[in-house]
């Protein structure tokens, strides 16, 4: 019975040796959790690269028990459980390896409509602030759901602008449902769920938000949608490795850049720098590279300026007319034909790219805008 499904998929997740990708292995081998629970302790020989000391705590009992609890706590409190094998979680996370083998989940998620992930710092500036305001007044007459981490800053930001522009908004969390980090946000949780939003975690209901569970928690909101925004971060910031996630899972990245001397931008920049994300230089432009449909009113730049009071540099207008008369160039390509090393290259490419004069791709490529 299906039922059953759920219960010994929440038994053998929660064995000592079994994470995602060996659940997944384990289910696509035997057919089903149940079958996996009952066979794999005496038939682990036919599981490429999972040995008798990965199998050993399968069938334990107090597994067993604690699912039962765990569905029992479900079934009360009016949480569905999701699993990956049986279809149930969201068709673009299914596609990363280590999706989350089962998702507990309170409202329901619209799967045709486009989800934008928005992430940054809890340490949230005016200059963020503000861009989030922009950000959802310019779509205002699109149709999309938001998805960020329920944290505080810019994940609480994205939540309230969301609901406050009828948005429906996805808040994934680092801990299970008995829980609610931090705390200050559990009436925007409940207001979350109120307005048609979704509250979704991978962690089962006694799960406390440790520490590196919000790691854990970012490759969910990485790939959970086509295209990630980080709006602040500082270096090694959280919202950089949901940005490393999403890279790994072939996903858009945009970074909203700022002054190199802001520590709230530094991380932001340090993404574009290194071409692990696309420089934001116009809302206009980002709603494009999103997909969203335009806005019905005309929107300003979010770095205006002037084309006949720009002046660039030397070697700014070397590179940018290199770029400008071969669009897509790659790196290489470009420091062949200027003659000029790429380490030397790439700190002007950044400056091009906070001017607005010049946007890179994935592969180190070019265009001039």
């Amino acid at each position: 019975m299906i039922s059953e499904e759920y219960l010994y998929s929440i038994a053998l997740r929660e064995c000592s040796q079994i994470g995602d990708i060996h659940f997944h292995k384990l289910v696509r081998t035997f057919g089903s959790a149940q079958d996996a629970w009952k066979r794999a302790k005496k038939e682990y020989k036919k599981l490429e690269g999972i040995g008798q000391r990965t199998v050993s705590d399968i069938g334990n009992k107090a597994h067993l028990e604690f699912a039962e609890e765990e569905l029992d706590f479900c079934e009360k409190n009016n949480i569905q459980i999701r699993l990956r094998h049986l279809q149930e979680t969201p068709s673009l996370l299914n596609e990363c390896n280590d999706a989350p083998a089962i998702l507990y989940q309170k409202g329901n998620i619209d799967e045709a409509q486009p989800k934008v992930s928005i992430v940054g710092t809890r340490n949230m500036t005016t200059y963020g602030k503000q861009f989030i305001e922009d950000f959802f007044e310019a779509t205002q007459s699109s149709e999309y759901t938001s998805v960020s981490g329920l944290a505080l800053g810019i994940d609480k930001e994205v939540h309230e602008q969301s609901i406050r522009h009828r948005k429906p908004t996805i808040a994934v969390l680092a801990h299970g449902f008995r829980y609610l980090y931090p705390a200050k946000n559990r009436k925007l949780s409940e207001k979350i769920l109120q307005e048609g939003g979704v509250l979704i975690t991978e962690f089962s209901s006694a799960r406390k938000p440790d520490r590196e569970n919000f790691i854990q928690r970012n490759r969910i909101v990485a790939g959970i949608s086509p295209a990630t925004i980080v709006v602040e971060t500082g270096f090694g910031g959280g919202s950089v490795s949901t940005a490393a996630f999403a890279n790994d899972y072939n996903r858009d990245v945009f970074a909203l850049p700022g002054k190199i001397t802001d520590s709230c931008s530094q991380g932001c920049n340090h993404l574009i720098f290194h071409n692990k994300a696309t420089a934001i230089s116009t809302l206009k432009d980002l709603i494009g590279l999103l997909g969203l449909n335009g806005p019905k009113e005309k929107m300003e730049e979010l770095f205006p300026y002037c084309e006949t009071t720009l002046q660039l540099s030397g070697n700014q207008n070397l590179i940018y007319q290199s770029i400008k008369d071969q669009p897509q160039i790659s790196l290489d390509d470009l420091a062949q034909r200027i003659d000029l090393a790429t380490h030397k290259i790439l700190p002007i490419i950044l400056e091009l790219e906070l001017l607005g004069k010049v946007k890179s791709f994935s592969g180190r490529q070019f265009i001039a805008i």
